[in-house]
């Protein structure tokens, strides 16, 4: 019998979830342990050895006694488990591996619940789950991407999912090298979980950010570590506790000889002192900078040139580590659909304490994509990196807007001298012809951009102050070689904090995803849709309708 695609997915689904919860790669792990040590030296352990092994145990008549699924039933059970809007969110869909190379190792991430999430604790029973909030946990690790399925907010959310993180260095001769204990401990990268709270309607709220250190389990014996950790809030309430998420780590295949628990703690406490050191020298030519920065003009007092940017955890980062070369693949063709993509993601103010009060947060790309919604600084950072990634001399500029409100959005230069200007909130596209104040008598077009001053224009390699005599953007002329126009950070300084693998508090920049949505099956199905609806208005009228399939595909 076979089963429709939808339900196919959610059988799968469920029964991956099942052999999670009962732990089965523990109890497949044992199995295969005793098989292995009931053998000769000589003689290697057959697939059919191992699955005899395994019926003679009674595990497989086990998970099938416990695992009773009504085919027919199973999307009115996907139905109470999440809310109707996740069928219609297109987000990023959880990357599962059709196989696993064993020349390569594996960090195998299980997450074993959720306790303390004293926000829910006075939640009432639940009738339906439609009336509910879930928690999503997002995973990020090395250019991978997952997610685990929407669980509903409890004090102790039912978070109950494993993922299989690669462990490799990409460097060339190393594709079919395993990679040994030095080379993972010098691995820096830390594993960015971020969990996001969905409300019935539909709306997101960015619960946590969280940066775990998984290099404690070259330490631990057979490879297995379990670790309780504390998630905190975001923004303001970046210092008080949201919940505790359980989970465990394991290698996959072991190590044939762990580390010491001293050898991993100096390592990760070398880096910890090589990192304040380096943010610390560039906190001191930031500060030496910024001096002769205000001796070229005292009224460079005023303008915004912004060094620093608090994230969502409260750290005050160089807004240069923002931004990184992001390249979207196939999934993007053009850099305009690129800035038709950062546009479709929703435009929200982080809300102060207080009324009419406005806090500046700016989100860590991660954060900003699993929230799918953020202010205009996340905006222009991603586009800004998405234009480096099809390789656009791309920079992300600070002034004003309007009634001088702060504003944040992106320009690019042509070789040709042309400088363009990109709206990351809206994707419209503006050229910049600067006005020239010496000569009124010739006449000059008025500008077609809302942007009214700027102060400073910064990628990920290069932070620029606008040291001309006016900050006015129409004013302005943007040849950022010109030293007299543009005061220039040094390059070596920033590549100490900004550049890739410089320290390992900047987060790397995750990778694109593919929609859970097939574009055109759902435009089909709408087009449909609309065609009925349109049939049954006009038969109500008393009115007929003819389609013409010719002419509605030359339209």
């Amino acid at each position: 019998m076979s089963l429709p695609e939808g339900k196919a997915s959610d059988l799968k689904r469920i029964i991956r979830d099942h052999l999670v919860k009962v732990n089965i790669h523990d109890k497949i792990r044992d199995v295969l342990g005793e098989s292995r040590a009931g053998l000769d030296s000589q003689r290697q352990l057959s697939g059919e050895d191992f699955m005899g092994a395994l019926q003679q145990r009674g595990l497989v008549d086990d998970i099938m006694k416990d695992l009773t699924l009504n085919v027919d039933n199973v999307r009115d059970t996907e139905n109470l488990e999440k809310t109707p809007n996740q069928s219609e969110h297109i987000g990023v869909i959880q990357a599962e591996r059709s196989s696993i190379n064993p020349k390569r190792r594996y960090l195998y991430l299980q997450i074993l619940g959720g306790k303390a999430f004293l926000e829910h604790l006075q939640v009432p029973n639940r009738i339906s789950a439609e009336t509910c909030s879930t928690l999503t946990l997002c995973i990020n690790f090395r250019n991978q991407r997952f997610r685990s399925k929407p669980v509903l907010c409890e004090c102790e959310p039912e978070l109950q999912e494993g993922f299989f993180l690669e462990v490799h260095q990409n460097l060339t001769g190393n594709e079919n090298k395993m990679a040994d204990c030095s080379t993972l401990l010098s691995m820096c990268d830390p594993i960015h979980m971020v969990l996001i709270k969905t409300a019935p309607s539909g709306d997101t709220v960015l619960t946590s950010s969280h940066f775990l250190d998984w290099r404690s389990v070259l330490s631990a014996p057979g490879g297995k570590t379990g670790i309780a950790i504390e998630l905190l809030g975001v923004g303001r309430d970046c210092k008080a506790p949201v919940g505790v998420l359980n989970v465990k780590l394991e290698l996959y295949p072991p190590l044939p000889d762990r580390l010491s628990t001293d050898v991993v703690t100096t390592q990760q406490s070398l880096e910890r002192q090589k990192t304040a050191e380096k943010d610390r020298l560039f906190l001191v030519y930031a500060k030496q900078w910024w001096r002769e920065f205000l001796g070229i003009r005292p009224s460079h007092q005023n303008r915004l040139v912004k060094i620093f940017a608090q994230d969502e955890n409260g750290m005050n980062r160089p807004v240069c580590s923002y931004v990184r070369v992001l390249r979207g693949g196939r999934l993007l063709e053009s850099p305009r659909q690129a800035a038709r993509f950062v546009s479709l993601l929703a435009h929200e103010r982080v809300p102060g304490v207080g009324s009419g009060s406005y806090h500046e947060q700016w989100s860590t790309a991660m954060a900003f994509l699993c929230r799918n919604k953020g202010d205009c600084e996340d905006h222009a950072t991603l586009l800004c990196s998405l234009l480096l990634g099809f390789g656009l001399d791309a920079y992300v500029c600070v002034g004003t807007k309007g009634k001088h409100t702060p504003h944040v959005w992106v320009m690019t230069c042509g070789t040709d001298g042309t400088v363009t200007f990109w709206e990351s909130l809206t994707a419209e596209r503006y050229l910049h012809w600067p006005i020239d104040p010496d000569d009124p008598l010739t006449p000059q077009s008025k500008p077609s951009h809302p942007y009214q001053t700027v102060g400073c224009a910064f990628n990920h390699r290069a932070f620029l102050a606008n040291c001309q005599p006016t900050d006015l953007v129409r004013f302005c002329a943007f040849d950022l070689q010109d030293e007299s126009r543009w005061k220039a950070m040094s390059p070596e300084a920033l590549g100490s904090v900004c550049g890739p693998g410089a320290t390992a508090s900047a987060p790397p920049a995750p990778l694109l995803c593919a929609p859970s949505l097939d574009p055109i099956q759902a435009s089909n199905h709408m087009e449909l849709q609309l065609r009925h609806l349109l049939a049954e208005h006009r038969k109500d009228l008393g009115l007929a309708t003819v389609w013409d399939d010719n002419l509605s595909y030359l339209l």
